[in-house]
């Protein structure tokens, strides 16, 4: 054979080792590509006919596979599929579901990014949604039997931590054949596992908890196998699927998620008892605290101690007292996102929710002066001495 050229050889002479041990952590196949030896296998592979990988663009590849399998494991489902983000997650399971002309039924406490998603992207894509509160079981009975083809609900809602039944939404649900959607995010499958109440999607932002460092984007939607044949055919036309160094990034986090969330659910619960008793906090949104109106429904849902590291705490001053309390912390960030080793507060009425209408957020209960708290992994009293002292500035 001819001698190959410089640029050939540089391209064609590297090849993935053979390994006979199993590596400590899983490796980033950083491909977006797979080659064939025949275009037989090429098409087999793509029509799902025989199992391999393809393009990055949702046919497959093993790092994601491997945060799938954990995913799915921990929230106790046949399977899952990996998403670029949360949000992509959600839209395109609606999508899948529903498609044009279906009806969602889904709970009126939302995070606002889920929120201008069922009120103008979907609608305007021929989708019909309707809301309710779901505390009600009788109105969501109702909306259900008027016709729908999903029910949405956050199992702890962002950002008044408001706490769903799911016990009884999920076999609601399944008596009317209507597919259930609970996004789990704020839960995670450590605090609650929402297949075990006949839910068919689980819904979490890999962003928060189950990376829990801030560093990666992602969504994952746990369910049946068959299902997640579905959800992958609409990721691959749509685009958002996954990609592997988000799900290494993933798969690490996860190893640490029992031990990071119970730290932070401890943490939470003692920050949000001591704000509570101070006279410059109207109210502190923690399904922990006795005085929550779902804290009875949060310990019969959620499966081991803690209420989750997230609380939202209302002060004095409305907007102008929201802001001068964080403006005062330094020891926790004003920053987006959540679930994180650091602790960050956030204004929803300028920021997370800045798309509800101000009618609408104070029907809701998100009142001007509300904040949300995401509890890190400082030790818990500095973090007490940093919001408490701040409260000074309001």
């Amino acid at each position: 054979m001819t001698e190959r050229g410089f640029a050939t050889r540089a391209i064609h002479s590297a090849k993935a080792p053979p390994t006979t041990q199993q590596p400590a952590s899983v490796p980033i196949f950083q491909s977006a590509t797979w080659r064939f030896d025949s275009s037989e296998e090429f098409a087999d592979v793509l029509n799902l006919v025989r199992p391999g990988h393809a393009y990055g663009r949702g046919y497959g590849n093993p790092t994601v596979e491997a945060f799938e399998a954990v995913a799915a494991d921990l929230e106790e489902t046949e399977a899952a599929f990996g998403f670029a983000s949360g949000a992509g997650a959600i839209f395109t399971t609606c999508l899948a579901l529903a498609g044009k002309g279906g009806r969602i039924v889904s709970s009126d406490q939302l995070y606002g990014g889920t929120h201008s998603l069922f009120h103008e992207i979907l609608p305007e894509l021929g989708l019909e949604v309707r809301f309710v509160d779901v505390r009600d079981l009788g109105s969501v009975a109702a909306a259900l039997d008027a016709g729908a083809d999903v029910f949405y609900v956050e199992t702890i809602a962002n950002p008044l931590c408001r706490v769903a039944d799911l016990e009884a939404l999920g076999p609601l649900c399944r008596e009317r054949g209507v597919r259930s959607v609970v996004d789990n995010t704020f839960a995670s499958a450590w605090l609650c596992t929402p297949a075990r109440f006949a839910f068919d999607f689980v819904v979490n932002s890999v962003t928060k908890f189950m990376a829990g460092h801030s560093d990666v984007i992602g969504g994952v939607v746990c369910s049946s196998a068959a299902d997640r044949v579905l959800l992958r055919k609409t990721a691959i036309d749509t685009g958002g699927a996954m990609q592997p160094f988000d799900a290494w990034l993933a798969t690490r986090g996860l190893e640490t998620l029992e031990v990071r969330i119970r730290r932070q659910c401890e943490t939470a619960q003692r920050v949000a008892e001591a704000l509570e008793a101070d006279d410059r906090v109207l109210a502190v949104n923690y399904p922990g605290l006795p005085t929550h109106p779902d804290h009875e429904t949060a310990r019969r849902i959620l499966r081991r101690p803690g209420f989750g590291g997230v609380m939202s705490v209302e002060v004095a001053g409305g907007l102008e007292g929201a802001a001068r309390w964080c403006d005062a912390m330094q020891l926790a960030w004003i920053g987006a996102s959540l679930g994180g080793t650091h602790t960050l507060v956030c204004h929803p009425a300028s920021t997370t929710h800045r798309q509800v209408a101000p009618d609408l957020r104070r029907e809701l209960g998100l009142a001007d002066g509300l904040v949300r708290v995401s509890c890190g992994l400082e030790d818990a009293d500095d973090l007490l001495d940093d919001l408490l002292g701040a409260l000074k500035a309001i």
